[in-house]
């Protein structure tokens, strides 16, 4: 199966005073490297968002409108993964997404649209997924900006895998940050 990835790398980080939050580190790693690390093995990977230095292996792109939200960066990658029939879709602030939960994911999509992780409390979490890139084409809206990835997604055949302690884990508040510092 020819598979890409997308790591949305974008935002405000509004709750983190504005820093470029796909650069904090954690665990002596960048959270977008992490994302991009997690994806060994897929081609290409697009990183929606303003480029950084240090990662020659990704595909750079932003979304027709800054700030638009994630379904018009989704939106933004899709037309940057070429002929790939299905694409791995993570956040751009995953502290502890591996390779491992990608494996996992792309083995369990069998003849669903798409696999998404499913963190401890039962949420389905969107920006962890593995999903069939037609599908996700057809179901994404005319007009992207300001759409829900809930309902882009949640309208898909798709199978929830349960996280590994921790995996599901991201970075929006410094309080979470601090989860990972200790």
């Amino acid at each position: 199966m020819t598979t890409a990835g997308i790591v949305l790398a974008g935002g405000g980080a509004r709750r983190l005073s504005g820093v470029d939050k796909p650069q904090l580190v954690v665990g002596g790693k960048a959270l977008l490297r992490r994302a991009v690390d997690a994806l060994a093995g897929v081609s290409p990977i697009v990183v929606v968002g303003p480029e950084r230095e240090g990662y020659p292996e990704v595909v750079w792109t932003v979304e027709a409108e800054r700030g638009a939200g994630p379904v018009a960066a989704l939106e933004a990658g899709l037309a940057r993964v070429g002929d790939a029939e299905f694409v791995v879709v993570l956040a751009g602030d995953l502290a502890a997404v591996t390779t491992s939960t990608v494996d996992r994911l792309r083995a369990a999509i069998g003849g669903d649209d798409g696999a998404v992780l499913v963190d401890p409390d039962g949420r389905l979490q969107w920006l962890i997924g593995v999903w069939r890139v037609a599908a996700v084409r057809s179901a994404l809206p005319e007009l992207t900006g300001g759409a829900s990835l809930r309902a882009v997604f949640g309208g898909l055949r798709m199978v929830g895998v349960p996280s590994e302690p921790g995996e599901s884990a991201d970075i929006d508040t410094p309080e979470d940050l601090d989860g990972f510092s200790e």
